[in-house]
């Protein structure tokens, strides 16, 4: 296995608004190990979420390159990009509706994100894996935030996703399923599979095998 899944150089993001020209972040180089946690610390407005979204491949970098598994995709078409990102790359959004397919069941949301990666699923075993055993036929509304977030963290599993970003995972949960998101990123990391978040929640912060602090787009030496 690489020593790095991910790698950015020299990556820059900037926008333009009818003010001007904004940077949301500014030359920033890290890898990202292939095993562990990765967090990407910082308060509102210092870059997380942009970054994220760079090393998600969900943006392109406006200077620099991103690097997956030792390959650049500097490159690639957006429609490569799309391809490589549904079979490498998982992204979990802070707000658990958004991870899921509502009108579908809880075992058809697994089945859908393992048939879109070309893979056999096992939805019982992976239910069991996940602390949510017998809820197959549970519509996604009946599962509370902290469980949608797990089944989120699930449908990456199920894709066999060489990464999981996710963005903010616990920033829209009470204590109680927060904890249930905090278990499973541990849990991930100690099957193998690298996990990147995006947060400034001190406990998954704690977590961290490795951490980057951001501040005003860049990092903190």
């Amino acid at each position: 296995m690489a020593e790095h899944v991910l790698r950015l150089t020299g990556v820059g993001v900037r926008y333009r608004t009818p003010a001007g020209e904004v940077t949301a972040v500014s030359d920033v180089s890290l890898a990202v190990p292939a095993t562990g946690i990765t967090v990407l610390a910082g308060p509102s407005g210092s870059g997380k979420s942009t970054l994220l979204r760079v090393l998600s491949l969900v943006e392109r970098p406006t200077s620099g390159g991103v690097e997956l598994r030792g390959a650049g995709t500097a490159r690639l078409s957006n429609r490569a990009r799309r391809a490589l990102r549904r079979r490498e790359v998982a992204l979990v959004f802070q707000n658990p509706g958004d991870n899921l397919v509502e009108h579908l069941d809880v075992g058809d949301n697994l089945r859908a994100a393992a048939q879109a990666a070309g893979r056999p699923v096992e939805v019982d075993a992976l239910l069991a894996r996940l602390g949510l055993p017998g809820t197959a036929t549970w519509r996604v509304p009946a599962l509370s935030g902290g469980q949608q977030q797990r089944l989120a963290f699930g449908c990456a599993l199920a894709r066999g996703a060489s990464v999981v970003l996710a963005d903010e995972p616990t920033s829209q949960l009470d204590a109680a399923s927060a904890d249930l998101v905090l278990e499973t990123v541990g849990e991930l990391a100690a099957a193998g599979v690298p996990v990147v978040v995006a947060s400034h929640d001190p406990r998954l912060v704690a977590l961290a095998d490795t951490r980057f602090d951001l501040r005003d787009g860049g990092l903190v030496a």
